[in-house]
């Protein structure tokens, strides 16, 4: 299993729980991303996601073995969709597998929240209203930010 990966299909959780299994492992935690039916006061339909798709990759992958290197856990991965997804989808998925609890809830905390912080993933929300709009990555409202490499659809709202 590679450490980070986009998947343009449902995310297959038992499969990808299993490639991280370790004698050595004493915990395993996980988180799931699900997609939601509202935002910000706004009755969601479904979501669709894109990436750029190069460098979220290599930069999924260094936020990877940044946790691995940090929390000294044996194991950890996350898998991100792309493409068009339903309410009670999962969007994303982490993974993390280490010799004792705390270490795997740590660095699975980190993942997400560096992954939804740096690595360049949009989702595009479409409303009840038939209304449509396009939310940029975290990582793009960060002061002083390169925005060389920004979606065409990003704009200013911040999730």
């Amino acid at each position: 299993m590679k450490p980070f990966s986009f998947s343009t299909t449902p995310l297959t959780l038992d499969t990808y729980r299993r490639e991280l299994g370790d004698d050595a492992a004493g915990g395993y935690a996980s988180f799931e991303g699900w997609v939601r039916n509202h935002n910000e006061g706004h009755a969601v339909t479904r979501l669709e996601y894109e990436a750029f798709e190069a460098l979220a990759n290599k930069e999924g992958e260094r936020i990877v073995n940044e946790a691995i290197a940090r929390f000294g856990v044996l194991k950890a991965a996350c898998v991100h969709r792309v493409g068009s997804l339903a309410i009670g989808d999962v969007a994303v998925w982490v993974g993390v597998s280490s010799k004792h609890r705390a270490e795997a809830f740590a660095a699975c905390r980190y993942i997400i929240d560096e992954v939804k912080h740096r690595v360049p993933i949009w989702k595009k929300e479409h409303y009840v209203n038939g209304d449509s709009g396009w939310v940029n990555c975290e990582r793009c409202a960060v002061p002083g930010h390169d925005h060389a490499h920004e979606h065409p659809h990003a704009h200013d709202h911040n999730h």
